[in-house]
């Protein structure tokens, strides 16, 4: 079994993440690996096992708690594992699955996980699993059902990468299907029939003058989108096809219920057969809460939208104010190019550390 030192400088920490294989579903080689770190390492924690993820904690019955969740699984490796590093100091490069998304983020908490024995609010770290597969399999929603009081906290930081600022709240996302029904025929007598595919003009002249809302919610600009994100149809190359089905993917800003963005859509796509087949509702920044303004104040006053769904929605749905805060670009994420520049590691690290005490 692989082994990490906890209290190594949390770069060197990210690249011993990167190098143990970790893609969704086969986490146990990770999870063991940071299970015996903490329980060597950390002796001032609690730390118990949830199938393949782990959680610690502090109990010193300080008024408040501050809980720190990232995922240990990863995308399918792509030509990009080990690790490769490049310069030095604040501006080396590491490259690598998961530099970005986010064994940067994991190392920085596992490091304070190591690091902070008396730290002024208490603190929970959740490692979980199954985060970049379907949310049925998401290890936060399994410890939610079996260990609920785990996830209690005044505030959750999720480790995700944000370009080193706090990123509040998250968009909604919702999927949706258009199901055009025809009349199937030969080709050589076309007018017998009525093509299903001809049929998804008006739906995508629709989308195409379709103009997203951009919303304010508390200082954060979130922009909302709508687009086609598949086309299937057809029977054979001389055949007039009698269905075609258009699938559609809706960001809506998270001042917007699940509710309100299934009923815009339908009110965009009416006199069509609209179906949801994936949904998952946004979250509100939250910032005003104490213990989220005093994070913003210590990563330097200011905070943008987070443009995409994570898993702050969760957090959000049980009345915890949450935000995403890691190292990394979020837009290099599942890409055979992450990479995540040390400096950015050591400044998350830095800023939760004085907010943690």
């Amino acid at each position: 079994m692989p082994s990490l030192d906890l209290h190594a400088d949390p770069v060197d920490l990210t690249a011993a993440l990167v190098d143990i294989f970790s893609v969704s579903e086969e986490e146990k080689v990770i999870a063991d690996t940071v299970q015996a770190a903490l329980q060597t390492q950390a002796p001032h924690l609690e730390v118990i096992r949830n199938g393949d993820a782990v959680l610690a904690r502090t109990n010193l019955g300080r008024p408040s708690r501050v809980l720190l969740a990232g995922h240990l699984d990863t995308v399918p490796v792509n030509e990009n594992m080990p690790v490769r590093r490049e310069g030095t100091g604040d501006d080396e490069i590491l490259h690598g699955l998961g530099t970005v998304d986010m064994k940067s983020g994991d190392a920085v908490f596992l490091h304070l996980a190591a690091a902070l024995r008396e730290p002024r609010h208490d603190i929970t770290f959740v490692f979980y699993d199954c985060e970049e597969i379907e949310a049925t399999k998401n290890g936060l929603g399994r410890i939610e059902r079996e260990l609920p009081e785990w996830l209690q906290a005044d505030l959750a930081i999720l480790g995700e990468p944000s370009n080193g600022g706090i990123e509040g709240g998250c968009q909604g996302t919702m999927r949706i299907e258009i199901r055009v029904e025809g009349v199937r025929a030969h080709t050589a007598r076309g007018w017998m029939g009525v093509n299903a595919i001809h049929g998804l003009a008006e739906p995508l002249r629709r989308l195409a003058e379709y103009t997203p809302r951009v919303v304010d919610i508390d200082g954060l600009t979130y922009r909302e989108g709508l687009q086609a994100t598949k086309i299937g149809g057809g029977v054979a190359g001389n055949v007039v096809p009698d269905e075609a089905v258009l699938t559609i993917n809706h960001r809506f800003a998270p001042d917007r219920s699940s509710a309100e963005a299934e009923a815009h859509l339908r009110e965009v796509f009416e006199g069509y057969d609209v179906k949801i087949v994936d949904l998952s509702p946004g979250a509100l920044p939250g910032l005003s809460a104490p213990a989220a303004a005093e994070l913003v104040a210590a990563a330097g006053g200011k905070a943008v939208a987070k443009l995409g769904w994570t898993d702050v929605a969760r957090f959000a749905a049980l009345g915890i104010p949450a935000v995403n805060f890691g190292p990394g670009d979020p837009t290099l994420a599942h890409t055979r190019q992450e990479n995540v520049r040390a400096g950015e590691i050591r400044q998350v690290a830095s800023v939760l550390r004085e907010f943690l005490g």
